[in-house]
């Protein structure tokens, strides 16, 4: 895939900033078509492919939190993690005004502002991720250690299966 072939969203540059390697995907954009959608058309298990999820604390302190594809998050769990009553997730104006992303192309990386970012702990064991690369139908392919080179990640166990 070459450069004109992929969009230069925020994500890209900086991936490319920190002189991050990463291989592009894109794909047909489904409305609430989620990290299922990415995984069917690739051929790659949802657990791989991660969810950048905004939420936002009952004193509506924004953050970020990164979850597997086959996983929900416990926001009674992120609540007692980071003590504060409730955490709930953000409608998609919400999100978009906290990261600067269309909701369902946010990725953790080139938010409008810096907001802490929570991810599932066994995110980081795998050997490598694919998550948003900053637009609706744009992947990237990135390995959890490079996650970690770019932005600083809050490990959390708060992964609960669907409909738990």
């Amino acid at each position: 895939m070459t450069n004109e072939e992929y969009p230069i969203t925020p994500a890209v540059r900086v991936l490319r900033a920190k002189k991050i390697a990463f291989i592009p995907y894109l794909y047909r954009y489904e409305e609430h078509g989620g990290t299922h959608q990415f995984a069917e058309e690739f051929h790659i298990s949802d657990h791989h492919v991660i969810k950048t999820l905004v939420f936002e604390t009952d004193q509506k302190k924004p953050l970020i939190i990164l979850m597997h594809g086959d996983r929900e998050v416990s926001t009674k769990q992120m609540a007692r993690i980071i003590k504060v009553k409730q955490v709930v997730p953000c409608d998609a104006a919400t999100a978009q005004h906290h990261t600067g992303y269309q909701f369902g192309g946010t990725s953790p990386f080139g938010t409008r502002r810096q907001l802490p970012v929570y991810a599932e702990k066994t995110i980081l064991h795998l050997q490598k991720i694919y998550i948003n690369g900053g637009k609706r139908g744009f992947i990237v392919e990135i390995t959890p250690s490079d996650l970690r080179a770019v932005i600083e990640i809050i490990e959390v166990e708060a992964a609960i299966l669907p409909n738990s």
